[in-house]
């Protein structure tokens, strides 16, 4: 029986899976909505649930805590200006998983997270800036 085993290991060591889930969390708070396998969709969805909260707390210490767990200030600050006043109202449920499919390479189950309520015009915005900001350069 596997009663209270916790989480998915996704075939990683500790140390590569707090990596993953760092890098993912950043880039789901970026981009506001990103494709991904199913498990680690569904293991994503409780720590991104968990930042929210922390975001809608808003103190120092909730800025730190949520600042050791992702790679980038931005990521943080995202957060807590937008994300944080975005769902101050929200009783939890903050982002969905929504099933696309199989990858063609392996048919490996694929999955679409993204906040509800997300703002459309952020998926790819800082792409977008960085090609104009080189455009006018030249």
């Amino acid at each position: 029986m596997r009663h209270a085993r916790g989480y998915r290991r996704l075939n990683r060591t500790h140390e590569h899976r707090k990596a993953l889930f760092s890098n993912m969390a950043g880039s789901l708070i970026e981009h506001e909505q990103i494709k991904t396998t199913l498990p680690k969709a569904k293991e994503l969805r409780p720590i991104i649930e968990k930042m929210i909260t922390l975001a809608k707390r808003g103190d120092l210490h909730a800025r730190r805590q949520a600042a050791s767990k992702l790679k980038q200030d931005a990521y943080v600050s995202k957060l807590f200006d937008v994300l944080g006043p975005r769902y101050k109202d929200r009783q939890g449920g903050y982002v969905r998983v929504l099933k696309a499919g199989f990858r063609y390479g392996d048919m490996a189950p694929m999955a679409i997270i993204e906040f509800i309520d997300r703002d459309a015009d952020a998926k790819g915005a800082g792409d977008k800036a960085r090609v104009a900001a080189e455009a006018a350069q030249d």
